[in-house]
């Protein structure tokens, strides 16, 4: 299974304004917008460490998910929520000849932490040996960062700014996330029963 992110987030969707609020930064200074390409890729790495640990997409984008085959052929759950639509489904032979599947044959079953793809009769399209299946999806809480929710907004600037911080600090442990973030994003964590498949 491979997870390709389409397109990155725009640099417009950043809350650039309200982390400086955040960390009150000065504001009406000539060099006011000195740093907002920093505060911009602070940004970008707590709301990727934030999706890493909760599955789930911040701003609405377009992935590609590609599998060499089904993990069920009743339904295949996404690796990221929440899915907003699918956009096409294609079979790949392996000469990497495309064939797209009809829309009329599968559908999206909506779920908050697994979104699944099923189909519209028995069994999802069969995957030719040595080919794959590409979905391409979209999957978001919203096209900009006002429309996050508010818990994992808080949780994005918290993160942010603990990155802004200690940026100069090299001795800190791997994998450390603030308790205030840790919090705030539990109730989003997928709750796994199983071990593998689903």
């Amino acid at each position: 299974m491979m997870l390709i992110e389409e397109n990155a987030i725009p640099d417009a969707a950043l809350p650039v304004d309200a982390f400086k609020a955040h960390l009150r930064l000065g504001t009406g200074f000539a060099a006011e917008t000195l740093q907002d390409g920093v505060l911009r890729s602070f940004l970008r790495a707590a709301i990727a460490a934030i999706e890493a640990r909760t599955g789930k997409a911040l701003i609405a984008r377009t992935f590609s998910l590609v599998l060499s085959g089904w993990q069920n052929a009743m339904s295949q759950a996404f690796p990221v929520a929440p899915v907003v639509s699918v956009t096409d489904v294609a079979l790949v032979d392996r000469l990497g000849q495309e064939s797209v599947v009809p829309a009329d044959q599968y559908w999206l079953e909506q779920d908050m932490h697994r979104p699944r793809l099923k189909p519209r009769g028995m069994l999802l399209p069969t995957v030719a040996e040595d080919g794959s299946a590409r979905i391409t999806f979209v999957a978001g809480y919203a096209a900009d960062f006002d429309g996050v929710p508010s818990d994992l907004a808080q949780a994005v600037l918290l993160l942010a700014s603990h990155y802004y911080e200690f940026r100069h600090e090299t001795a800190l442990p791997s994998g450390c996330m603030p308790f205030g973030v840790s919090s705030l994003i539990e109730r989003y964590r997928s709750l796994r029963l199983r071990a593998g498949r689903d």
